[in-house]
């Protein structure tokens, strides 16, 4: 969410920024915001204004009596005035609740050094990791190869649950679970805690990271309870310090969770639900940091870092590109994706996001730090920064194994770092 004051003192930056982002109309937009904010403030003076005049007439109804006057004429202005500001009140937590409603409807600024652009074809390729393998052989999709492995069940999870899901079994199962354990003590050894979160959490906590309200159709919710299905394990663990006012001492903070995550993932069939990359339930190693607004930049960085060393210990090719303004996510400042390699298709796909939201999310959410001083003595209170990067979403990853490992026969090889998570085990055949 954004300062009205910044909005109020700078205009036009917001007004091109959202225009950037592709904000329909963001003038009107922004002359919304800015009005609704004159008529509150317009409200509030008046409010003072009436206050102010009557302590006064109080305190000369107290004199009156005091001197055995009538002070009946002063007394039914005070009792007026005191409706006038019981109204005005009312409407000041309207004209609030309306602010405060198309504030949260706005996405985050982009960073100064993002890429101006419309859509994906405007992001910008970083690097490039490995060369795709080339194979003497036509290369199967990873669905194809699960089914026929017996490892992977789409038809009987679709009977349980319907479209979009599977089940993985012997073999595939195990693998899963691998990936799990791999991420998370890869991110562990790199001085990340551990944490095992809710799978379900409060409606301001998905306002805190920017869900809701835009986004309330693509999650699953449960209205008796007022609960959502997590769409990412992001969501339970930035909100693990909401409303906190952190010590400067404690941070950088860094936190990896591994969730399953619920998506409605809406959209027209075709190759993204073909397999496993696009369903409405996943497992993903997600990590999370919060740290101080001057370090911010270089712990993403250090953040997408940590996601592709991932994807380097299995070896698979990848490459990393920086998000234009027309691409970025609701809350992001700036988003690094990595994308990996899919030989059955011929192309790259999205695996990891890596995002700064610099103090976005820290607005919405109430978290803040105390800085020290320069002279050792507690400073004012700042909002946090906080960033986010999968690492990985382990569905992908083992769809990405599963296509770039596969041989001839309709065996999977194992990555070596994943052997010792698998008993040994080397290749993945038919039973």
């Amino acid at each position: 969410m954004h300062d009205i004051k910044q909005i109020r003192t700078e205009p036009e930056k917001f007004k091109l920024a959202w225009e950037q982002r592709g904000v329909a109309d963001a003038g009107a937009v922004v002359a919304k915001v800015l009005s609704l904010d004159e008529k509150r403030r317009a409200g509030l003076a008046e409010v003072e204004e009436l206050k102010r005049a009557r302590n006064e007439a109080s305190a000369q109804v107290a004199k009156l009596k005091r001197e055995g006057s009538d002070a009946s004429e002063l007394i039914a202005e005070t009792r007026n005035a005191g409706e006038k500001i019981s109204t005005l009140d009312a409407a000041g937590r309207e004209l609030d609740e309306a602010l405060q409603s198309e504030l949260l409807q706005l996405p985050n600024l982009a960073a100064a050094d993002v890429q101006i652009g419309a859509d994906e074809n405007d992001n910008v390729e970083i690097s490039k990791f490995g060369t795709p393998r080339q194979f003497d052989f036509e290369p199967k999709e990873h669905g194809e190869l699960g089914t026929a492995l017996d490892i992977l069940d789409a038809e009987r999870a679709a009977k349980i649950s319907g479209a979009r899901f599977y089940a993985l079994k012997g073999d595939g199962a195990k693998l899963e679970r691998a990936l799990i354990n791999f991420m998370l003590d890869q991110h562990t050894a790199h001085g990340f805690t551990e944490i095992f979160p809710p799978f379900l959490v409060r409606s301001d906590c998905m306002t805190g990271t920017g869900q809701l309200p835009k986004f309330g159709e693509d999650a699953y919710h449960i209205s008796e309870d007022d609960l959502w299905l997590v769409p990412t394990a992001e969501v339970p663990i930035t909100n693990l310090h909401r409303e906190e006012l952190l010590d400067e001492s404690t941070l950088p903070i860094y936190y990896c969770a591994y969730s399953a995550c619920f998506r409605r993932e809406g959209g027209s069939a075709g190759k993204d639900t073909r397999g496993i990359v696009r369903v409405h339930q996943f497992n993903k190693v997600e990590l999370v940091k919060f740290c101080k607004p001057q370090d911010s930049n270089q712990e993403l960085e250090t953040l997408r870092e940590r996601a592709e060393n991932i994807l380097q210990l299995l070896e698979l090719p990848y490459r990393t590109v920086s998000l234009c303004t027309g691409d970025l996510g609701f809350s992001a400042a700036k988003t690094y994706d990595l994308e990996v390699w899919f030989p059955a298709q011929n192309t790259y796909r999205e695996i990891s996001s890596c995002s700064n939201f610099q103090d976005f999310q820290a607005r919405r959410s109430g978290i803040r730090y105390r800085p020290q001083s320069e002279n050792g003595k507690p400073g004012k209170p700042e909002f946090v920064h906080t960033l986010n990067g999968s690492g990985l979403a382990v569905g992908r990853t083992w769809a990405a194994i599963m296509e770039n490992y596969q041989n001839a026969d309709g065996s999977i090889s194992i990555p070596t770092v994943l052997r010792p998570y698998l008993g040994g085990l080397e290749k993945i055949t038919a039973r």
